[in-house]
């Protein structure tokens, strides 16, 4: 009897950089939309005169309702739907878009299309990443999130900085402007969506497979004081966007320097995942966890007590440095510590975790602010992460 041939290893698969190419493109328009609907929601705001307790509202309201959903898009991605979230989400933004454009004269309908933008940037989130693991191939992950995350920090740059070319030397640019900038970026965005490769369809066990159960992903070692440094660390950085504007309107900065500060804290995160993977192998995962978030901590804290711009600028630089590690490391530990199976979910988990600091600390941050202003939120944030940086330390020991 003819003995049977063993089966030939599969040769490791390339990057698939006609996947990889929109995704890059996606990514940046994402992040650009998302930065300029935010800082332009936060003008809103001010230009309704609204309390300040509604900024910690707003970003509250982006956050709510993904609270509850991400844990069902992550198991729908994990089905082999990952393009497929990419559309629904640029769709659910560019809706959001048309509303704050055209249908949000009062408060409660700037918290109603925010909330969709919410919904939409968490189907985003978690499709761009698992397009990103889809287009790595099986050697090169590592590389291609460090191009996918400066591309993200480009996005994060420009939207401020559009924001401020616009809204030019104003304390509160007129909003309607920069609305419609941001409804023709939702549009191209929605366009480029179409572009993205969907995944070959799906084997009926990976379809009819169990979810792997949320409680199983939690007991992970690591996993959760990863998730805290997550949530910490997205939370401070989406404060910063929200908070910056009202400092600016506190002490008399036009909203051209505060674009501009925001801008070159997302280039010093581009600069520092440039170096990200050169940093992890010779400083170690917990070692960088610890002094990216303190030297967050402590620039986010310095900056509502600068007595001057060039200073505020060096802070917003150090900021991006340490913030563009610590959150490169919380996704790329998720990644290495969920199985093969559940990296959407785990990944949408850690969502869930970043929305539910992303709604409960803006209200703490807006009490803080009602008392002591912006400079007063920055404080306490910046301490967050100092205290966080040093629970993850004493947890998980030296680590790697």
């Amino acid at each position: 009897m003819e003995a049977v041939a063993p089966r030939q290893a599969r040769a490791p698969r390339g990057v698939d950089w006609r996947l990889f190419a929109p995704l890059i493109l996606h990514g940046v328009m994402v992040q650009t939309l998302t930065g300029m609907l935010r800082v332009t929601t936060s003008y809103r705001c001010l230009e309704l005169e609204l309390p300040v307790v509604w900024l910690g509202a707003i970003s509250a309201t982006f956050a709510l309702l993904p609270v509850f959903l991400a844990v069902f898009v992550g198991r729908y991605i994990d089905r082999g739907h990952d393009a497929q979230a990419t559309r629904i989400g640029s769709a659910l933004m560019l809706a959001g878009a048309v509303g704050l454009r055209f249908f949000a004269p009062t408060a409660a309908l700037v918290l109603a299309f925010t909330a969709l933008l919410g919904i939409g940037h968490l189907y985003l989130m978690a499709s761009h990443q698992m397009l990103c693991v889809r287009a790595a191939g099986d050697s090169n992950r590592d590389a291609m999130f460090g191009n996918f995350l400066i591309a993200n920090g480009i996005g994060q740059g420009l939207g401020p900085l559009v924001v401020g070319w616009i809204g030019g030397g104003a304390l509160v640019p007129q909003t309607l402007p920069l609305f419609s900038v941001g409804l023709a970026a939702a549009a191209i965005s929605f366009v480029i969506s179409l572009g993205i490769p969907s995944a070959r369809a799906a084997p009926g066990d990976v379809r009819s497979r169990a979810p792997f159960p949320v409680g199983d992903l939690l007991r992970i070692p690591g996993f959760v004081v990863t998730m805290i440094a997550s949530i910490i660390t997205i939370t401070a950085q989406d404060l910063i966007v929200i908070y910056l504007p009202l400092l600016g309107a506190e002490r008399g900065i036009d909203v051209g320097h505060i674009g501009a500060i925001l801008t070159a804290r997302s280039a010093a995160a581009i600069v520092s995942r440039i170096f990200y993977a050169r940093l992890v192998t010779g400083v170690g995962r917990v070692p960088l966890t610890l002094w990216s978030m303190c030297l967050s901590g402590a620039a986010y804290a310095s900056l509502g007590a600068l007595p001057s711009l060039p200073l505020m600028y060096a802070a917003a630089a150090v900021l991006g440095l340490g913030l563009g590690v610590a959150t490169t490391l919380s996704l790329t530990s998720i990644l290495d510590l969920a199985p093969v199976t559940a990296r959407a979910t785990a990944l949408s988990l850690r969502i869930t975790g970043n929305r539910v600091g992303q709604v409960s600390l803006p209200f703490l941050a807006s009490l803080v602010a009602a008392a002591a202003g912006a400079p007063g939120v920055l404080a306490v944030v910046g301490g967050g992460l100092i205290v966080s940086a040093i629970c993850v330390r004493v947890v998980r020991g030296s680590g790697e």
